[in-house]
């Protein structure tokens, strides 16, 4: 999370501080309303596109980010935040533009003196002049439809089959204000660093846009597959699908997820992998059924079904520089962790690792598997049924295991309990940078 909030503030920090040098050249007496009311529209303008082009960028997955940024999750945490900021600043920029405009027309407040009337610029410059009520209506209703789009996609309720589909028309729009941008910003901000800046995101940003208008997001990374294997453990409503592919993976690390997709019309939904790479082309995912769509899929998926998948993606990966682990898996967040266990039973390493799995849904004929994989992977296993021994709490954790400073900490699970476990330690000493969680919610 901390370069999660790192990123955001220091996008709208670089570009605030490119804009209050820039804006030096355009001439502004803010002892009147109207020369401020011009720099404020360009202003939140600059900010508003920046933050539209960085989260559209970041929704075609790109794969180099992954590491910088924590993660896809992390990554997809920033694209959710981005668009909450384009969304307020964007409102912002809209009030500027718009609320003096009414203002005026009510005779509220004196419109602004017109320098220069009946003198037509020439060239590029009159031509951009021109189309200027062009590029405001555009823009107006562009934000309208951004905005709407935008408050759909944070609604939880609103159905993960229709946020699939409207969400992509978000890009269309982000086309429009492109333009909208192009022919209202300054011409004096495209000979300054802050112009570089913003014809390179809006360039990326264009990118971006097309290809997730083409239905190419993630395309170089899906394989084909087949459903192989179904196991399902009605306790506790997880089904395993077992997949084989028929094309190349270039393989995964325990804690990675991938997207799969069962259904076209669905869309693809990130399931963490909870099988180790074998070289085989087999892999395996652990899917709680906690939505209308996951709940359906004990009924819906046979065997011999197509499946595309696609990734892998996460930096989940188990990798510290300390000499043990804590590991803490609540739910369906036990699934990276079957992963990693395969792997190390096919060592003979003993490892100084503890793994609590926290569940409120016990079903016994998993916790056997998981208690045997648990053996052969030589590590302790703390079965925390809720309905037995109460919710796992922080200071339970630190209690069974007195070394807890000395151990990397992996967390996957719902984010309040996350987030409560995370505070609790590092406020009795755990680094921040110890304590690793997988953000569940995509959205």
């Amino acid at each position: 999370m901390q370069r999660i909030r790192l990123a955001f503030v220091t996008l709208f920090v670089i570009v605030t501080l490119l804009w209050l040098t820039t804006a030096g050249v355009v001439p502004g007496d803010y002892s009147r309303f109207w020369p401020l009311r011009a720099d404020m529209v360009h202003y939140t303008g600059v900010l508003s596109i920046t933050a539209m082009s960085v989260a559209i960028y970041l929704a075609i997955r790109p794969q180099w980010l992954e590491r910088l940024l924590g993660g896809l999750d992390k990554s997809y945490r920033l694209h959710k935040w981005l668009g909450i900021g384009a969304l307020v600043v964007s409102t912002v920029h809209w009030g500027w533009a718009q609320i003096p405009k009414w203002l005026v027309k009510f005779g509220w407040l004196a419109g602004p003196a017109r320098r220069g009337a009946g003198r037509a610029e020439d060239g590029l410059l009159g031509w951009l002049h021109a189309q200027r009520g062009f590029a405001e209506d555009i823009g107006e209703w562009a934000f309208y439809l951004a905005a709407l789009l935008i408050v759909l996609a944070l609604i939880k309720q609103f159905p993960y089959r229709w946020f699939f589909k409207t969400h992509r028309w978000l890009a269309l729009v982000y086309l429009v204000l492109v333009v909208h941008s192009l022919l209202l910003m300054p011409p004096a901000y495209w000979s300054s660093p802050l112009g570089v800046v913003i014809a390179s995101l809006l360039i990326g940003g264009t990118l971006a846009a097309c290809v997730s208008l083409l239905r190419q997001v993630g395309r170089a990374h899906q394989v084909i597959g087949r459903v192989d294997g179904l196991s399902y453990h009605p306790d506790n409503q997880v089904l395993r699908v077992d997949v084989a592919l028929e094309g190349p993976w270039p393989g995964h690390k325990p804690g990675q997820f991938a997207f799969a997709s069962f259904d076209q019309q669905e869309g693809p939904h990130p399931f963490s992998l909870s099988s180790a790479w074998q070289n085989d082309g087999k892999l395996s995912f652990s899917i709680k059924g906690l939505g209308d769509y996951t709940r359906r899929l004990p009924q819906t998926l046979h065997n011999g079904d197509a499946v595309t998948v696609e990734g892998p993606y996460g930096c989940f990966d188990f990798r510290g520089h300390k000499p043990g682990q804590i590991w803490v898996a609540g739910g369906i967040g036990i699934a990276p962790f079957i992963s990693r266990l395969q792997t190390l039973a096919s060592s003979d390493k003993n490892n100084n690792i503890d793994l609590f799995y926290c569940t409120s849904a016990p079903d016994q004929r998993f916790i056997a598997q998981l208690q045997a994989l648990a053996g052969s992977a030589r590590i302790r296993l703390h079965i925390q049924v809720a309905a037995e021994h109460g919710r796992l709490t922080p200071s339970q954790v630190r209690q069974v295991i007195p070394d807890w400073r000395q151990r990397d900490v992996w967390f996957c699970g719902p984010a309040s309990f996350g987030s409560e476990l995370r505070q609790d330690l590092i406020e009795h000493g755990l680094p921040a940078g110890d304590f690793h969680q997988e953000l569940f919610n995509m959205r």
